[in-house]
Parts: C-alpha cells; structure tokens; sequence
C-alpha cells in the first residue's frame, strides 16, 4: 500500500534552536518522529523535569500532536514522558517541552544535547458535541470499570 498526498499533513516548524536537525520519522511507516534535547540534563531517581526540545510548530486546524515516550529510554533508563501523552493544541505556538521523569530508583539519567528524548504524533482530531441524556444506550460492556475486561487475578492484592 501507498502512501496519498491525502493522507499527510502540512505542519509548519520553527527551529528555535537551528543547530539541531529537524524531527524526522526514522523508518518509513514510523508513526512517532524523534524530539531531541536541546540542553545537557542529568536526572537525579524520581527527579522530573520540562526539557526544552528547541522547536516549535503550527499545526493546521483539526490536528493535534501527541507526545509519547521512548520505550528504548523506558526500558534502559526509567525515562519516561510523565504525562503520557502530552497534548499539543493546534492553537499553541510556543516551545515544544517534554516532561520527563526519571523511574529509576538509583541512578541518575545524563542526557546530553541532542539526545532522542520522546516522540511527536501528529493524529486528526475531532471536537465533540456533547449530548446530555438522561439515560446511556447499553453496551456489552455496561458499566464495568478497571480491571473489569481483563483477569480478575490482575487486580488481587492491589488496593
């Protein structure tokens, strides 16, 4: 399957930072592309932090951009973007920051200038017209909450 003129989208980007390289999808298919660091940082265990990324974007209307962490950086490091996935309105226009925190109970997490520290999606989105009923339709679901599609021993000793 091809890819379509359709099925892209246009996203103007302004380097703060014009040493670093554009983000860029590392393989072809990739849905995430790589937001660099624009500063050195070491990350003391359970530090969290706003890094800068040194770019900032305009997305057209209807879209938004998601940040998501690096699972390298996850399983490696215990880095991961704390408020996964962070949300960026087409409407913003500032710095593009990623909130990182530092998982591991020990050791601290150096990240130099440049380094991969999440990764921007860009997804269509749409806005809701909320409809207040008295009543919800069913569904095979209903009203289980967590845990309530998966095993019940999931849950057991967890409180």
């Amino acid at each position: 399957m091809t890819e379509s003129a359709d099925e892209r989208v246009e996203v103007l980007v302004h380097r703060l930072d014009p040493d670093l390289p554009m983000p860029r999808y590392a393989q072809p298919g990739d849905a995430g592309m790589d937001l660099l660091t624009r500063e050195a940082h070491q990350l003391r265990p359970g530090e969290r932090r706003a890094i800068a990324t040194g770019l900032a974007i305009a997305l057209p209307a209807g879209y938004a951009a998601f940040v998501h962490p690096r699972s390298g950086l996850a399983a490696r490091h215990g880095l991961t973007v704390l408020n996964a996935p962070g949300t960026i309105d087409a409407g913003y226009r500032g710095e593009i920051q990623v909130i990182v925190i530092n998982t591991d109970a020990s050791a601290p997490v150096l990240l130099e200038r440049g380094d991969r520290i999440a990764q921007l999606v860009i997804q269509r989105v749409w806005t809701a017209d909320l409809v207040e009923v008295d009543r919800l339709p069913g569904s095979a679901r209903g009203s289980g909450g967590l845990g309530s599609t998966g095993s019940a021993s999931l849950m057991e000793g967890q409180h």
